[in-house]
């Protein structure tokens, strides 16, 4: 195992040289700024422009024009550490309910958790707000929440959640909340269809901090990146019931050198796709399917927070592969977005900005 650790390191470098030569012609334009540590954004239909997060609890509309304007009616939220407002996401049928999800940490210091809302946005302002889910149990402190979103074809919702650093072992227990990926229905009940019986709403386990998930459309394949402790940052594909591993497995250490667990791989455990040693802090994640950029089509994009990076995955052939197609692009990127157009919007969380990569001009 130690031998694939050193292969992922190795052919970062000369794939990332490939790219570069292969995708010299691009376009990385600033869309709008000044936001305060800005976490997701979504593609509004129709050329509207995008919702942006921050993680201090702001929600934020870009015009097409790239001004800014503030939404209200945002749920109050735990903004400590890594607590705070995390994903947005719209609803399937968003073009005639105006409906969006929010998903953020609430409560306090002392008892805190991951959240789901619901809400109708109307005009410049959030109405009709319901909260529809929080996980159980409650945690301390501002570590762990994952907090991302997706929907599957048929209706239902995603959501992945941190073990809350300090309950780690949590993730190996099903009738915890912590440390999964969650499925739920628009209202958030739980789908009678999800794998565990005694676990209603746990759809698979294992996991650390999950900050990247994407389902793709015409598959339905699940992807999904957790941050690993020192080192162990995982690309997993999501297969119902599975169990990924964590803290039983790791490819990392503790933070302090400490080993977590001597096992890589245990029976009944699942592997994941491709993984980093150092950590790159995955984060936000996104397949790009479009033309435009044909050397990325079909490839996976990963934001990385440390590496400051947007790195591919091309998950096609039997071993992923990994390249670096955007090395003019630095920043600590918290999220991507393959857009309808073509283009890519990225989130750089420390400057407080979002850009875009589009295709340079023939």
């Amino acid at each position: 195992m130690l031998l694939r650790s050193l292969k992922t390191s190795a052919y970062v470098l000369s794939a990332a040289l490939f790219c570069q030569a292969a995708q010299a012609d691009i376009e990385i334009q600033t869309i709008a700024e000044g936001f305060d540590t800005p976490w997701s954004i979504a593609e509004l239909p129709n050329s509207q422009g995008f919702l942006v997060t921050e993680r201090p609890g702001g929600l934020h509309r870009i015009k097409s024009s790239g001004e800014t304007e503030a939404i209200s009616g945002v749920p109050a939220v735990f903004a400590k550490r890594q607590g705070g407002l995390f994903d947005v996401v719209l609803h399937p049928n968003f073009e005639a309910n105006n409906t969006i999800f929010l998903a953020y940490a609430a409560g306090s210091e002392d008892s805190n958790r991951t959240t789901v809302a619901r809400a109708t946005l109307d005009g410049n302002a959030l109405t009709d707000l319901k909260v529809i889910f929080e996980v159980t149990p409650n945690k301390k402190g501002g570590g762990h929440f994952g907090g991302r979103m997706a929907f599957l074809a048929d209706g239902t919702l995603l959501l992945s959640v941190g073990e809350g650093y300090t309950l780690r072992e949590d993730a190996q227990k099903r009738d915890s909340q912590l440390g999964k990926l969650l499925r739920m229905t628009e209202t958030g009940e739980a789908p009678a269809d999800n794998p565990f019986a005694e676990a209603p709403y746990v759809y698979s386990y294992g996991h650390r901090n999950p900050q990247g998930l994407l389902v793709d459309a015409p598959t339905q394949t699940i992807w999904m990146t957790e941050h690993g402790p020192k080192g162990g940052d995982e690309l997993n594909k999501i297969t119902a019931g599975k169990n990924y591993g964590w803290p039983a497995i790791t490819y990392g250490v503790d933070y302090s050198g400490a080993i977590i667990s001597p096992f890589t791989e245990a029976p009944g455990m699942e592997q994941p796709v491709t993984y980093w040693v150092p950590s790159i802090a995955t984060s936000g994640l996104a397949l790009y399917t479009s033309d435009a950029m044909p050397n990325l089509k079909g490839q996976l994009l990963v934001g990385g927070l440390k590496a400051k990076k947007v790195v591919a995955v091309d998950v096609s052939g039997e071993d992923a592969s990994i390249s670096e197609p955007f090395p003019e692009l630095e920043g600590r990127i918290r999220d991507v977005r393959a857009l309808t157009d073509g283009s890519i919007a990225v989130i750089d969380e420390a400057a407080g900005k979002v850009v875009r990569i589009s295709a340079g001009a023939d």
